[in-house]
Parts: structure tokens; C-alpha cells; sequence
């Protein structure tokens, strides 16, 4: 079992529930609209880690030449995945609230800072984005990304900073 770094007592595994993950998905995939305009489509909701993939589509490209996805589709879809680990992060930090409870904190959740460094040209079929909170403070969290193509390459990274209150 994982250990609280506050203490040496070990602390239970957060395991969310079927609703919890259900409402949040919708709320990701189609409450809100560019998300679905991108394609992004959620593969694994935990406490630690977020995962999402995009299918290359032709409205997605940046370069004509190369069939190379926009950056702008890179950026946003990194910055989507950094709130999606925040609102998993928030969830778990209160699971003593009921689903539907929780799912109201993340009124107030905004992006104030992103970093992407792309490293490598986006050429894929498919591509997946991960995300985790490095930390959860009451006021802001932070997060780190990746955007990986199918061969597992990472093709770009992201950093973000985002308001929780």
C-alpha cells in the first residue's frame, strides 16, 4: 500500500466510482465542445494519471505536406489533459463527498499558465496524452503532459498551472 509522506501509516488506494468516472467523462468528451471538435476521447480516469487518445482526421492538419497534426491541436489537447488530471486529483482529495458533489468543485477550474515544448514532428494515425498533478495545492495545481504518437515515441511535453478555487 502507498504511504502518506506526511505519515507512516499506510493510506488505502483511491478507487473512484462507476458514476464519478461516467459524469466526468461526458463532462470531458462532450460538456465541453472543443474537446469533441479535437477528437479526444478518455481512456483511463485515476487519481495518479490520466490517459486520452486523438485519431489523426484531415480538419486536424497543420501542414499539407507532411499530413503533420496542427500544434494548436497539440497545445489544446495537453492543456484539456492537465485540467482532466486536476479534476481526477480534486475527486480523489474529497471522496467523501458524493459523485455528483465533487463533480461541482471544478466550476472554478482554470488554466493560468501552459509551457509545450514540441520535440519532434506530430506524424501518426493515432496519438495518446497523459497527464498527472505534481501537485494539488488549495489555490492552484500543477501538472505535467505528453504527447506520445503510436509507436509510443513522445513527440511533445507540456507543463501547466491551473486555478482549483
Amino acid at each position: 500500500m502507498p504511504k502518506n509522506s506526511h505519515s507512516t501509516r499506510p493510506v488505502a488506494p483511491v478507487e473512484f466510482e462507476p458514476e464519478f468516472i461516467s459524469k466526468l467523462t461526458y463532462i470531458f468528451q462532450e460538456a465541453i465542445v472543443f474537446n469533441t471538435v479535437l477528437g479526444l476521447k478518455i481512456d483511463i480516469i485515476t487519481p495518479e494519471r490520466v490517459v486520452a487518445h486523438i485519431d489523426m482526421q484531415p480538419q486536424l492538419v497543420g501542414h499539407y505536406s507532411y499530413n503533420r497534426i496542427h500544434g494548436g491541436v497539440i497545445s489544446a489537447g495537453l492543456d484539456a489533459m492537465g485540467g482532466l488530471a486536476v479534476m481526477a486529483a480534486i475527486g480523489a482529495r474529497h471522496m467523501d463527498e458524493p459523485p455528483l458533489q465533487r463533480l461541482q468543485r471544478f466550476s472554478k477550474l482554470g488554466t493560468i499558465d501552459l509551457r509545450i515544448d514540441y520535440l519532434r514532428p506530430g506524424i501518426s494515425e493515432r496519438f495518446e496524452l497523459r497527464a498527472e498533478v505534481m501537485r494539488l495545492g488549495s489555490r492552484v495545481a500543477s501538472t505535467r503532459m505528453e504527447f506520445l504518437g503510436a509507436d509510443g515515441k513522445l513527440l511533445s511535453t507540456g507543463a501547466g498551472a491551473y486555478i482549483v478555487s
